[in-house]
């Protein structure tokens, strides 16, 4: 064998030997591992500001009841949000922060719930929910009210039909319903006082109500959870704990009034000034 093609081995302790050892190992280029959160930072509450521009209290002339709203962008038409039951405005914390760079947004919320006050939180009448989104319209604003475009979650989708079918706000752009699944809706109320029974009842901290409702199912998303869920309790000082603000298992004689009419009024459509409708379905 001819020696002469044969390559020497570095020598130890020479500079090629050395620049050997650095090079980069497999190991090198691992991820840092994040650090591991505990249940109260992973469901802390974050605040509404993040995703609202603005906070409101709006005083029903003539009347003792006042009702918050969130708000958010300067121009286009506004998109006027309403929560489902046992929720709040918050509930749209996280489509406001995209809907704000092309329109106004104002959630509200309803009678009963959040920081709403009125004198009698356990109407939810739709007759009544329905009288309340007229009032806070006409307060804010005024005889000239600009294009609004209706949205409603659930209860909130069924008021928002129902403020459309009355055709008194002639400024009507559109009107979306979201997660009012025609048959079960009526179906499931008989089950109703059952669900909210067996849902938890006290919490320690809003930590851990929000912990709750994600592990319950109640919501999916973390960030949803974490900013909506502390406006839906409220303080028991007589049991030192958390409980849920809106009092909905005393509200059973109106929930059949929410739907009765719901589905008949979505098949019709022609109570829409400009016939728009968007409908989903939560699958």
């Amino acid at each position: 064998m001819d020696s002469s093609n044969l390559t020497s081995l570095p020598e130890e302790g020479s500079e090629e030997t050395h620049n050997s050892h650095n090079l980069p190992s497999a190991f090198s280029s691992a991820p840092t591992r994040p650090p591991i959160q505990t249940s109260s930072q992973k469901y802390a509450p974050s605040d509404w500001s993040g995703y609202f521009d603005q906070e409101d209290d709006i005083q029903i002339p003539d009347s003792d009841d006042v009702f918050h709203v969130y708000m958010a962008g300067t121009e286009g038409p506004v998109i006027f949000c309403l929560h489902g039951g046992g929720y709040s405005g918050l509930s749209f914390a996280l489509a406001a922060s995209k809907i704000k760079e092309k329109a106004r947004i104002v959630a509200m919320d309803l009678r009963g719930h959040g920081k709403t006050s009125t004198q009698n939180d356990v109407d939810l009448s739709i007759e009544r929910l329905c009288s309340d989104v007229f009032s806070v319209l006409k307060t804010m604003y005024g005889d000239a009210p600009p294009a609004i475009v209706l949205v409603g979650h659930s209860m909130g989708g069924a008021v928002a039909v129902h403020v459309a079918a009355k055709k008194s706000l002639p400024s009507l752009a559109g009107l979306v319903v979201v997660d009012v699944v025609e048959g079960t809706a009526m179906a499931s109320l008989i089950h109703m006082q059952k669900i909210l029974s067996n849902r938890m009842q006290h919490f320690s901290t809003p930590e851990k109500a929000i912990e709750w409702s994600i592990k319950s199912g109640s919501l999916r998303n973390i960030d949803s959870a974490c900013v909506s869920i502390p406006s839906t309790l409220k303080y028991d000082d007589s049991k030192k704990c958390y409980t849920h603000r809106a009092r909905l298992e005393e509200t059973e004689q109106f929930w059949k009034g929410w739907y009765e009419l719901f589905f008949l009024l979505i098949q019709s459509r022609s109570f829409i000034y400009p016939d728009i409708l968007c409908y989903f379905k939560n699958h």
